[in-house]
């Protein structure tokens, strides 16, 4: 049995969360440098640029890999994994969000021609544009790379 304190030492969740942070802090000023308004809300908020679901996968599966072999299960489960985020990021959670886009303008139409339905919009930033996953697969790597190299030289 295993105490619950070794996830205090889990160098894969680490990693993983640390690309998580990263990525979700990076959006902040990238939307700054794309939108040239602050908002902070970014920080917390889906989809935008760079992807942090994927960053936090790639660095947690490459880490594994590292850690106990690319031959190993636990790498071939990662690599699942995070192949069917990436996948989603992209497909279904981007699709979601063009669909949101056009059930706002429809939205719009309807309250300006007076027959209200609701003034609740649908969020529209849902998924990513396969460049924010392949930018937060690339910080993912990075993060891994960098993690390795600390616990090399400790």
């Amino acid at each position: 049995m295993h105490s619950i304190s070794g996830i205090l030492h889990n160098h894969v969740l680490f990693a993983a969360m640390i690309g998580w942070f990263l990525a979700q802090a990076l959006k902040i000023p990238i939307h700054y440098l794309v939108e040239r308004e602050w908002d902070i809300h970014r920080f917390h908020g889906s989809g935008g640029m760079p992807s942090s679901h994927t960053a936090m996968c790639v660095a947690g599966t490459v880490l594994t890999g590292a850690l106990y072999g690319f031959d190993t299960p636990y790498f071939a489960i990662g690599m699942v994994f995070t192949s069917v985020v990436m996948y989603d990021a992209t497909g279904v959670r981007r699709e979601t969000g063009r669909q949101a886009t056009i059930i706002n303008r429809i939205l719009d139409m309807v309250l300006i021609k007076g027959q209200p339905i609701s003034d609740v919009e649908l969020k529209e930033l849902i998924g990513h544009k396969p460049i924010e996953v392949a930018c937060g697969a690339l910080l993912g790597l990075v993060i891994a790379g960098v993690y390795l190299l600390i616990l090399v030289n400790h």
